[in-house]
């Protein structure tokens, strides 16, 4: 299933991503554990532990199969020698037996001729040839390598996707590449590459904030998932195996400080009394790992980045806690704990980027203003079920969205105050509306999704909700989707098939006559591209 996906910008990826070099110290982890695992499965049999007598064997076979053809030719001769006839069997396998030369059977076969071999097969010493000498193969291979490399390449006009995937119990995190229709051909949508993750993801967000330090903007997704940490991918590197970053999350040195001061404890209490040793025989429970300070403790249920303050991330926990994170020093700014249940999502004011909009399942939504973390009340907003996902109006960005568990998508605006009531209230879906998102370009036009495995696309033109369109992406209940930045009237789609699928809303007759409408140089680029793929089709 796909969980959460994300945009990538346009130019944030490096056009040909970095392939992970392994250290040293993993290298040795490597041998450390395949000699372990080796040396376990050699004392378990002795007929499989390494040893030369497998290569002495097959010496022994061949100086044996030797001896016997040498046999052979001399029992021939001699029958021939001794009959004075010459016997046609005889002259033709004394005839081969020659040919063979067993007496240089060990010798170097790269010689002229081509040795035995050549000769059996006619002397021809072309018949060993190395590949690179032969043009059209060197050709062919030059020609593969420049296609497979183009093909790695990333474009300036691709569009890319974060995608957390969890499949059979693996889980990854996907960059997929959309590259729209143009003259080169229709549009292609594919995984470029991905990055095995420890745990099931949750949610991800992208920042373009470096937490090493070493670069002034990085490809960064953060993830959060079952465990406390939110782990810090660098994604223009191939095959990483560990995340550049982890903020909070298990602090297993103190753990493994924790466990060698209860064995020496234990070690110090060795030579106690026997009713001591006795008591020490019960068995324990296994130690938790703490957590790093400032750490959430529970799984993280969503992610935020601020791209007013580059260096800050907001994260939502099922410990009941938002946090922020200045990424830079990748330490815990503020834990707000306004809520009274898990808090599922998290975004900050596209206008006022202090200001942060939480929802859980307390059933409420509630405004932060990081200018006052420690204000003794919140502003807070009760729905009608479990928050599921909430969105500023990038237009009207005193406006946010909360939708719930219940399928209803509310709307609010924050300057009337705590508890107003809502501009509108509206039944999206039968089912749980997983994902909400604000087309950046064109004012009042909302996708939503829902586990009932549809996209739909709204009207919220003078706070009057009309359905525009209804899309069954085919990606089975649907946990993430979002409109492109980069191309706003494209959106992406994910869910538990485990696939991700984007819809050109402009296909739809309805959003492309409502865009025309209010936004018609919004529709004039977009029907650039259209004519772009029409050129191509034909």
């Amino acid at each position: 299933m796909i969980s959460a996906l994300a945009w990538i910008p346009k130019g944030a990826a490096k056009a040909e991503p970095e392939v992970a070099e392994v250290t040293e110290e993993e290298l040795a982890a490597m041998r450390a554990a395949a000699e372990a695992e080796g040396g376990e499965e050699g004392s378990d049999t002795e007929d499989e532990e390494p040893s030369s007598s497998d290569s002495e064997m097959g010496e022994e076979d061949e100086a044996a199969a030797v001896a016997r053809a040498r046999a052979v030719a001399a029992a021939m001769k001699s029958s021939k020698g001794e009959s004075g006839a010459p016997s046609a069997g005889g002259d033709h396998l004394a005839a081969a037996m020659a040919e063979l030369d067993m007496d240089h059977y060990d010798d170097d076969s790269e010689g002229e001729g081509g040795g035995a071999m050549a000769r059996i097969l006619g002397g021809s010493a072309g018949i060993a040839f190395n590949p690179a000498d032969d043009p059209l193969l060197q050709r062919n291979s030059d020609s593969d390598t420049d296609s497979e490399a183009e093909a790695f390449r990333i474009r300036d006009d691709d569009l890319l996707i974060l995608a957390a995937r969890n499949e059979d119990d693996v889980s990854h995190l996907e960059v997929w590449v959309y590259e729209p229709a143009d003259e080169r051909g229709p549009a292609n949508l594919f995984v470029h590459h991905s990055l095995m993750l420890p745990a099931f993801p949750l949610s991800v967000a992208w920042l373009d904030c470096d937490p090493t330090g070493r670069r002034d903007r990085a490809n960064i997704a953060a993830v959060g998932s079952f465990e406390p940490g939110i782990e810090l991918w660098d994604m223009d590197v191939v095959d990483s195996v560990e995340p550049l970053a982890t903020l909070g999350g298990a602090d297993y040195a103190a753990a493994r400080a924790a466990a060698a001061a209860e064995a020496e404890a234990a070690a110090a209490e060795a030579g106690s009394s026997d009713k001591k040793k006795k008591k020490k025989k019960k068995k324990k429970a296994a130690p938790q790992v703490p957590v790093r300070p400032g750490s959430h403790e529970d799984a993280v249920l969503g992610l935020a980045w601020n791209p007013g303050f580059r260096n800050v991330l907001a994260s939502a926990s099922a410990d009941q806690t938002v946090k922020v994170w200045d990424v830079a020093t990748q330490q815990c700014q503020h834990t707000l704990r306004h809520h009274s249940d898990k808090v599922q999502a998290v975004a900050w004011n596209p206008a006022e980027p202090p200001v942060l909009l939480s929802g859980g399942f307390d059933k409420r939504a509630c405004l932060l203003d990081m200018r006052q973390p420690d204000a003794a009340s919140v502003p807070s907003w009760q729905l009608s079920a479990d928050v599921e996902a909430l969105a500023w109006d990038p237009h009207h960005p005193t406006q946010f969205v909360v939708s719930s568990e219940d399928g209803v998508v509310a709307a609010y605006d924050a300057r009337q105050g705590a508890g107003s009531s809502a501009l509108y209230r509206l039944s999206a879906h039968d089912k749980a509306t997983c994902a909400l998102s604000f087309c950046p370009a064109v004012p009042g036009l909302l996708a939503t999704s829902s586990t009932d495995k549809k996209v739909k696309v709204w009207s919220m033109l003078e706070n009057k909700p009309t359905l525009l369109a209804t899309e069954n992406l085919n990606v089975g209940a649907v946990f993430g989707m979002s409109f492109c930045r980069d191309a706003p009237l494209i959106l992406a789609a994910g869910g538990a098939k485990g696939s991700v699928s984007v819809w050109d809303t402009m296909s739809s007759a309805a959003v492309n006559s409502f865009v025309q409408r209010h936004t018609p140089e919004v529709a004039a680029a977009a029907s650039g591209g259209e004519q772009q793929q029409q050129e191509a089709a034909a």
